[in-house]
């Protein structure tokens, strides 16, 4: 057989495939297709990509944790607060006292501002004073003018402010009580009280009790008085509302009252000013060395003389009242009187003080001056044998014995507010009427058991 017999050249170009290579290349395809169906389908319904067809994550190496290091403490510099709590000493002055705060030029402008508050030439030895400070930097300076009012410096950014404040106290008001044995001053101490009580007492009662002479043993004292403290710490007495003294029997009683514009003053039961023309002696407390008389012998010229004053000793640099209103007629220095003051009061009267240690500051003839004001200090100036105050007074020139003036009150209450005066002080004064009449109940008491049991001893 010839090669060529069974040769059947194809009808394409291409060689043609067997049939059973056809079917199997279908199968595949179908399968692939059909697999590829139910991958979309798969995919679609899940809403996710399944895990084959995730984009194959970037190996990333682990990370090592490193402890942060603690933050350093920020410090922040706090402000540094100072005070100083002294006493004005002797001989100091404003630029002592704050020179560590203020330039030179800023203590003048101070010191020329202070002129219309309160004048830095007034401010004394003795007085506290208060200076806070910040940084070195014055917030703050507060003297104690007196027990009521205090100048206060103080720093309101770049501006200096200075003014006048009344001191804030908190006050109580207590009923105090006493019976003399030989004096004012000792029955006050014994009941446990300050010396400025018995002074301020004396004040109210200086027209109608003279303490040097009428005091007795016995005589008796209540008073209404205010007690002031500050931080809880006593600072002191406020006023004295009402007081009554029982001096040889003689009741005198006085509450203090504000009468419209007038300054306040002190008034009896009757509304009638306790406040006289004159007061009974220039000292508050003191002796008689010498009284009134026209035939004295003198101690140092050596002869009889009249001597128409009255002599007071009490201790050197006691002070010295002006017993009345007045102008000063003449003052100075003699080789007989030493250091005097005469002043002129109303109705031809006029009063000299003699023998004097030293004047009050500030004093000249034609000054004005208050009833009870200090013109001078008690000492033994000129022709005197030891301190005293040589006190007389005259009437149109010629001399009265001043224990015997009798003078009329000064103003009683308006007839306007005597309503509410009664008001105020009918209340007042009951209870230092019912005290009175407890007190002596308890006496007469404390007298009968005494009587009882020393009948029992005999």
């Amino acid at each position: 057989m010839s090669i060529n017999k069974d040769f059947q050249p194809p009808r394409s170009s291409g060689h043609s495939v067997p049939r059973k290579f056809k079917f199997g290349w279908l199968l595949v395809a179908a399968v692939v297709l059909l697999g590829g169906v139910s991958l979309f389908w798969l995919w679609n319904s899940s809403g996710s990509t399944p895990e084959a067809c995730k984009t194959p994550a970037v190996a990333v190496a682990p990370t090592t944790s490193v402890p942060l290091s603690p933050a350093l403490p920020v410090t922040v510099a706090l402000p540094h607060h100072q005070e100083i709590k002294q006493i004005v000493p002797d001989g100091s002055s404003i630029s002592a006292l704050l020179g560590d705060y203020f330039t030179s030029q800023e203590i003048f402008d101070l010191n020329r501002q202070s002129r219309k508050v309160f004048p830095f030439t007034k401010i004394c030895a003795g007085h506290s004073y208060q200076i806070s400070a910040v940084d070195g930097k014055l917030d703050s300076f507060v003297y104690e003018i007196d027990p009521s009012e205090q100048l206060v410096i103080s720093r309101d950014g770049d501006q200096i402010k200075m003014e006048r404040r009344p001191i804030v106290y908190d006050v109580t008001t207590e009923l105090v009580q006493g019976t003399i044995k030989s004096s004012l001053f000792e029955a006050v101490a014994e009941i446990g009280e300050r010396p400025e009580l018995t002074i301020m007492l004396a004040d109210i009662f200086a027209w109608d009790v003279d303490f040097i002479l009428d005091i007795r043993s016995g005589d008796t004292f209540q008073a209404l008085v205010e007690k002031r403290s500050r931080d809880g710490k006593a600072a002191g007495y406020g006023h004295i509302l009402a007081a009554e003294f029982v001096n040889q029997n003689r009741v005198f009683k006085a509450v203090r009252f504000k009468d419209g514009k007038q300054s306040p003053s002190y008034y009896n039961e009757k509304g009638e000013n306790v406040r006289k023309a004159f007061l009974r002696a220039p000292l508050s407390f003191s002796r008689i060395s010498s009284g009134y008389t026209m035939h004295r012998f003198h101690p140092i010229l050596k002869s009889w003389k009249s001597h128409p004053a009255i002599d007071y000793v009490a201790p050197v640099g006691t002070p010295i009242k002006t017993v009345g209103d007045g102008t000063i007629y003449r003052i100075g220095y003699t080789r007989a009187n030493g250091n005097f003051i005469e002043v002129r009061h109303s109705n031809g009267y006029s009063s000299i003080y003699l023998h004097m240690k030293a004047l009050a500051r500030g004093l000249k003839k034609g000054r004005r001056v208050s009833q009870g004001q200090v013109i001078g200090y008690l000492g033994s100036t000129g022709l005197a044998t030891g301190p005293h105050l040589c006190f007389r007074m005259r009437h149109n020139g010629a001399p009265v014995n001043p224990a015997r003036i009798k003078v009329p009150a000064a103003r009683s209450v308006s007839k306007k507010n005597l309503t509410e005066f009664k008001r105020m002080a009918d209340p007042l004064l009951a209870r230092l009427d019912e005290n009175r009449a407890r007190v002596r109940v308890a006496r007469l008491d404390a007298a009968e058991v005494s009587s009882v049991t020393g009948k029992n001893l005999k």
